[in-house]
Parts: structure tokens; sequence; C-alpha cells
């Protein structure tokens, strides 16, 4: 009993210790603007939500623009660039109506 309680004292501090491993220099600090209603963990849940959905709708309009004018050698850069600004823009649009700026550390 004692060995299985000083295993899940030693696994639990192990666990403490490497998460604070976990690298979050490119996450994004929320500032308040004003009264948020929902809390940054769910403000970020949310627009990083609809920053996917933005950015999947971005590649299927690219992809169908490919299509539509015969350009069947899409550039697969160009697209995933068009698909990520329109996602980041919609992460920031997003965040700024829920009450938050981002700032980035780098």
């Amino acid at each position: 009993m004692m060995v299985g309680i000083f295993r899940a004292l030693a696994v639990l501090t192990m666990m403490t210790a490497l998460a604070g491993c976990i690298d979050h220099a490119n996450d994004p600090v929320l500032l308040a603007i004003g009264v948020p209603v929902n809390p940054p963990a769910v403000a970020h849940g949310i627009c990083m939500t609809d920053g996917n959905a933005m950015y999947r709708e971005a590649r299927r309009r690219y992809e169908l623009r490919a299509q539509l004018t015969g350009y069947a050698g899409a550039d697969e850069l160009e697209a995933e660039t068009i698909a990520r600004a329109a996602a980041h823009r919609q992460y920031v649009a997003c965040l700024s109506g829920q009450g938050y700026r981002t700032l980035y550390a780098n």
C-alpha cells in the first residue's frame, strides 16, 4: 500500500515537472479591452474554432478557383499562405468581438 502511494506521488511530481517544459512562446496573450463576457481560455477556444473553419473554407475556395480557371497545378504554398492569413484574420476579428486584443511574444 505504501509503495503504491509513493509511486503515485513520484508520478505526480514527474508530471508536474514535465508540465513546466511545455513551450508557450508562440501562444498569444489576451488583453482584456473593456469588460469581456468570456474568460480568456473560453474566448481562445471559441475563436480557434472559428479560425479553423475559416482555414478550411479558404482552402476549399482556392481549390475551387483553381478548378474554374483551369489552373490544374495549383500552387500549394500560395493556398497555404492564403488560408493561414484568412484564419488569422478571423481569429483576431473573433477575439475583438469577444472583448480581447492579442499580443504575441515574438
